[in-house]
């Protein structure tokens, strides 16, 4: 995945790590971390109900102890840096491919500047959400977090929430490897805060709680319509020359969406396959939604609620 320049850009970011601050997060051999929940954001989501656990209202935390699906997982985090430090850690040669925290940044600047023109063009208020790094756990507006809950994003507060140690970890456990899947999780809790933006995410919570029997498969288009989000992102930033997007990288993102459909949670995590208790969709429903935005580049063509 090749960006357009090499400028980074921190000041979207709030860097909780460490007491505030900032951990660098380093990668091993140049490879990296991956929705959606990115793909990711989801997982814990979708673990915390399918095995019976509660949730908080964003799309990610919940109250469970992933270490027994993820074995030697820890919440670790490192004491460093000031922005300022960040800034120019992130800003120095060969740093994107070096530091997962300066990768990220970078997809989320990149993000925030694609879906800033496109609202422009289709007429819509934009404000880009903040991107708030972690270690161990954080207090948000959906409530407190640990890090076993995955990336995810919280709509009171308009934040998207990502332990980078803890990534890693759960990118190889559910093998949603490589670079670009790494964007793709960043896209897809982006697309959740599009919804916020829309309208789209009050007036689902809204319906689910006037019908708590269509609450799973309401959640469920809600994270198929991130997925099919985060596909367009990937085709509208490539069209713009934000980004130069290979084949193989799309087929790291189809994986990646794949690799946390609740079909495959629920195997993996030794449970009985229970469509009626999925709240993200389908391993092929999420790959196919990701494909279908990636494919039109289009918001229009993500209506999962009518599909």
């Amino acid at each position: 995945m090749e960006f357009d320049d090499q400028h980074v850009d921190v000041s979207g970011v709030d860097d909780q790590r460490g007491g505030g601050g900032g951990g660098r997060g380093r990668i091993g051999g140049g490879t990296a971390v991956a929705g959606g929940g990115g793909v990711l954001a989801l997982v814990v989501t979708v673990i915390v109900i399918l095995l019976g656990g509660g949730g908080s209202g964003a799309t990610g935390p919940g109250g469970i102890d992933l270490s027994q699906l993820v074995p030697g997982a820890v919440a670790g985090g490192t004491t460093g840096e000031t922005s300022a430090e960040l800034q120019t850690r992130c800003n120095t040669e060969g740093a994107i491919d070096k530091y997962d925290d300066c990768f990220l940044i970078k997809v989320y600047d990149e993000t925030d500047e694609v879906w800033s023109a496109e609202f422009t063009l289709i007429g819509q208020p934009y404000h880009r959400p903040r991107l708030t790094f972690f270690s161990g756990g954080v207090a948000t507006g959906c409530g407190n977090a640990t890090s076993e809950v995955g990336p995810f994003y919280c709509p009171p507060d308009e934040k998207i929430y990502i332990d980078v140690d803890f990534l890693n970890q759960l990118q190889q456990q559910f093998g949603a490897t490589g670079r670009y899947a790494q964007a793709y999780i960043l896209a897809h809790e982006f697309g959740h805060h599009l919804q916020t933006l829309l309208g789209i995410e009050p007036k689902v919570r809204k319906a689910q709680k006037a019908n708590p029997r269509q609450a799973n498969a309401l959640s469920v288009k809600l994270e198929l319509q991130a997925d099919c989000f985060a596909g367009v992102w990937g085709n509208l930033a490539s069209a713009a020359g934000n980004v130069t997007v290979t084949q193989a990288e799309v087929a790291e993102a189809q994986n990646a969406a794949a690799a946390v459909g609740d079909d495959r949670i629920q195997a993996q995590a030794g449970v009985r396959v229970n469509p009626e208790k999925w709240t993200h969709g389908s391993a092929a429903d999420r790959k196919r939604w990701y494909t279908t935005g990636f494919d039109s580049g289009d918001i229009n063509r993500c209506d999962t609620f009518a599909a």
